[in-house]
Order: C-alpha cells, then structure tokens, then sequence
C-alpha cells in the first residue's frame, strides 16, 4: 500500500491527523500529480479547513484542467459555505468534463434548490435517482422537489418508496401525510404524523399539522 492508498485508508477510519503526514508524503513522492491534491483537499474539507482545501483543489486544476474531481470538491466546498452559485457552477463544470456519478447530479439540484429554483432542480435529481435508485436520501430530496412544483402525486409515490426502504424515515412520513392533507385526505395525514412522532416524537411539524388537523375537525 504506497502512501496515498495509506492515507485514503486511514481517512477513511477516521484517523484526520494520521492521514495528513501520508498525503503530504504522497504529494511530495508525486508533486505533479493531481489526485493526491484532490484527495488532501477532500481531506481538509472533511476537516472545515476551506482556505487551504480550496488551494488544494485549485493546485489540482492547476495541473490538469480536466480534473472533474477537482471540481467537484470546490463544488462540495462552496455548497458547505452556502456559496450556491459557485457550487453550481463547479459541479456543472465538472459534469462537462465527463463526471456521470449520482452525487454530483444530487448536489447540482440541491444547489438549484437553494438558490429557489425547483424546477431546474427537478431533472437533475431525477438522474441522481436513475443513478442510485435505492438512495434514501436522494430519493427523499427528489420527492421534496417533486412537492414544492406541486405534483403531488408523483411526490407522493416517491415517498412511500422511501418509506419502504426505511421505514423509520420521519421527515418521508411527515411530507407524505401532506400529500394526503393536500388531497383532502386527513385520516391519511394523521396516520403518516403519528408515524413520525412515534419515530420523532419532538417532530414539531408532524405535531403542529396534526394538531391543525384535529383543530379543524373539533369545528366540524
């Protein structure tokens, strides 16, 4: 095992500190070569070190301005500082220098999503979910975007698969009791609450839509 093989590993199980001297012994082994760059830089953005992982990043880019994991980790770490827009900008160019990989697809529509675009969200986390269709959390973020462009059913569906993947998802049971409260469905709706607060029981939107549920009914 050389020493970026080491580093990885040790990254990997946690050991921050240990991983550090074999990715400095690897990029001094390999000063032209990108990847140990971009793996130190993965390293200290695991650490919240964005000054320097930045740098590293860039140093790999520097080298080949073809590395699509380099972008990637700058897209990664501007997402991580709430800088969308730079993020955005890095996964797209990292999607154009061949990067096909459902993580990339996922943190480019989230990054639409945080910057208010939903609908320019939605077909990119459509591919992340092609791309790892038994990823709970794509999949939960797919059906919220799926929601927030009022398609009710099809986020509907999308949440009863994340269900059946986990059923102890308590954010999938909320959001698919909304789904039954916007089709006027209340029995529905306070079944897949109570379901989350079994699972989260200090859930408060579960607790104030059932409890806005029960308000309305108590009037009838």
């Amino acid at each position: 095992m050389d020493n970026l093989e080491q580093a990885i590993s040790l990254m990997k199980e946690g050991k921050m500190e240990e991983a550090v001297q074999f990715f400095t012994a690897a990029i001094e082994e390999k000063p032209d070569d990108p990847v140990g760059y971009i793996n130190f830089g993965n390293l200290l953005l695991h650490m919240n070190d964005y000054d320097r992982a930045e740098r590293f990043y860039m140093k790999a880019i520097e080298l080949d301005e073809k590395a699509a994991t380099a972008f990637y980790g700058l897209g990664n770490l501007y997402f991580e500082q709430s800088k969308y827009k730079k993020a955005q900008k890095n996964y797209q160019q990292a999607m154009e220098l061949g990067l096909e990989e459902g993580d990339v697809f996922l943190m480019l529509g989230l990054t639409f999503q945080h910057q208010g675009h939903q609908k320019l969200a939605l077909p990119y986390l459509l591919r992340a979910t092609e791309l790892a269709p038994e990823d709970e959390s794509t999949l939960f973020q797919y059906g919220l975007a799926l929601a927030q462009t009022e398609q009710i059913e099809d986020a509907q569906n999308i949440f009863k698969k994340v269900i059946s993947i986990n059923e102890e998802h308590s954010d999938a049971h909320y959001n698919l009791g909304v789904t039954y409260l916007l089709q006027d469905k209340a029995d529905d709706a306070i079944q897949h609450f109570d379901q989350a607060l079994t699972i989260q029981p200090n859930h408060e939107l579960a607790m104030n839509g059932k409890a806005a549920i029960e308000a309305i009914l108590n009037e009838e």
